[in-house]
């Protein structure tokens, strides 16, 4: 194999995109690296040691074919090398952009334990798709032989338009029904522009129309139309929704003017990169300029919250997150990126209560916590320190607590959706809702996680519809 040019990783050091500096890259919203050229990737590829058992694989989600792409990476077969990233993946360029591969592929590169870091799978990944798109090598979504079969989608997030692609190449006529103006979920309207550039997800989106996919947008079952009735017009249905409902955050004060949630500042920021008029940022209310801005969290949302608001000029940006950096659920390289830029992390805080004047936020009563015994999830629990209590000024807070599942059966007027206790959508093994034909996928079975799960449950769901549409076809013909 080193005949072949692979196994470089003792010659060759580990070396990212270069990152525009931070002063820079904080005046916009662009993508703050730059993408590898020929020779670069070629080089970074070439540092894979192709091990037997390939661990990066078998922690990315949907299991890529990591090392056979990048040694045809490095072997300069690039078409190739998209084809096969291509063969297990629907969005291959979103992945190596918004994917934590610190936490997935690259965290579990076996090089990396060896000390001479990790090959940077992402950055690849990225590479070979943009380059597929410019060369023409992403071809137009072609549809299977007509079934005759009908699907329908609610949700244009990860999960719904990756089923709707497979669904598509099966055969069956799909349409998505999402109750925004814009495709693609939280992947338009939740991840800011310097994680992932809007043209990025918009080509997709435009690729799966022109392959015959049907999207309508403003549609809103509940609205427009119940659950069953959707039920009569498609012969399957898909709930890949995502959840949106803000965990809630109970502090005396948290009702003041300034106090935001995350996805409302979100989705303000990211429309107005979309050119949209946007009364509350215009107005100043969802716009960090020149505000003191506290963000409570520490995942990635929280991230994204932080990092837009030192793009709009905030004065100062801190973060407060109630355990350590250590057993923070978000992204490390997230964390350097922001303290690359100016936030300021007060590690083991959390709110305890809001001041206010006039009915507008001042600040934020700071509780320290220690870190205790180890909870479910097996990270220590945090606990309160009454010895700390600190103050923050603040014209601004936002609320970056994760989220939860919206009441579906209520909004769906279908009472027979069945719930597990966290309240997203119970399944069984072919991903079936307790409703006979009506299947789900995503964050709405799954709970709150990443992009990446999003397009596995939505290949794997699929999966399951075309089989139970075919087995449903077998048995009227027996009957």
């Amino acid at each position: 194999m080193a005949d072949g040019g692979m196994l470089q990783f003792v010659d060759k050091a580990q070396r990212y995109p270069a990152k525009r500096e931070p002063d820079l890259r904080a005046q916009d919203f662009a993508e703050i690296a730059a993408r590898y050229d020929d020779a670069l990737a070629a080089e970074q590829s070439a540092r894979c040691s192709q091990c037997g058992v390939p661990y990066c694989s078998v922690h990315c989600p949907l299991h890529n074919h990591i090392p056979d792409w990048l040694r045809l990476a490095a072997e300069g077969r690039l078409e190739e090398a998209y084809e096969l990233s291509n063969a297990t993946s629907t969005m291959p360029e979103i992945c190596g952009r918004i994917c934590p591969q610190d936490r997935l592929c690259e965290g579990n590169c076996v090089i990396e334990f060896s000390g001479h870091g990790a090959v940077t799978i992402g950055s690849v990944e990225k590479y070979i798709t943009d380059t597929a798109w410019e060369r023409g090598w992403v071809q137009p979504l072609v549809p299977g032989k007509p079934t005759g079969k009908s699907i329908g989608i609610i949700g244009a997030g990860p999960a719904g338009l990756t089923a709707a692609e497979y669904l598509r190449v099966a055969g069956h006529d799909v349409t998505v029904y999402d109750r925004h103006d814009r495709a693609g979920g939280l992947l338009t309207y939740g991840i800011p522009g310097f994680k992932l550039e809007k043209p990025v997800v918009m080509r997709r989106i435009e690729r799966l129309e022109a392959g015959g996919i049907a999207i309508r947008l403003g549609f809103e079952i509940g609205r427009d139309a119940t659950l069953s009735e959707l039920q009569s017009r498609h012969d399957a249905l898909l709930v890949a929704t995502g959840v949106y409902k803000a965990r809630a955050l109970t502090a005396p004060g948290d009702d003041a003017q300034g106090v935001h949630e995350a996805l409302d500042y979100l989705i303000a920021s990211n429309r107005v990169g979309f050119g949209d008029n946007v009364p509350a940022f215009a107005d100043g209310t969802l716009n960090a300029a020149g505000k003191h801005v506290v963000v409570i969290g520490g995942g990635d949302t929280a991230m994204d919250c932080v990092r837009t608001a030192v793009r709009q000029g905030a004065a100062s940006v801190r973060c407060l997150y109630r355990r350590d950096r250590a057993n923070m659920p978000g992204s490390q390289r997230e964390v350097a990126n922001a303290e690359e830029e100016g936030v300021v992390f007060d590690w083991l805080s959390a709110p305890e209560a809001f001041t206010s004047e006039g009915g507008k936020v001042t600040g934020v009563s700071v509780r320290g916590m220690r870190l205790g015994a180890p909870d479910a999830s097996g990270r220590r629990a945090p606990e309160a320190d009454p010895d700390r209590l600190d103050h923050r000024p603040a014209d601004m807070v936002i609320k970056a607590l994760g989220f939860d599942a919206e009441d579906l059966p209520v909004m769906f007027g279908a009472p027979d959706l069945s719930l597990t206790r966290w309240g997203t959508l119970r399944v069984d093994g072919s991903m079936m809702t307790a409703i006979d034909g009506v299947f789900a996928a995503g964050d709405i079975v799954r709970g709150a996680s990443l992009v990446v799960w999003g397009i596995r449950d939505g290949r794997d769901v699929a999966q399951h519809i075309d089989r139970w549409l075919a087995a449903a076809a077998q048995e009227r013909i027996a009957a």
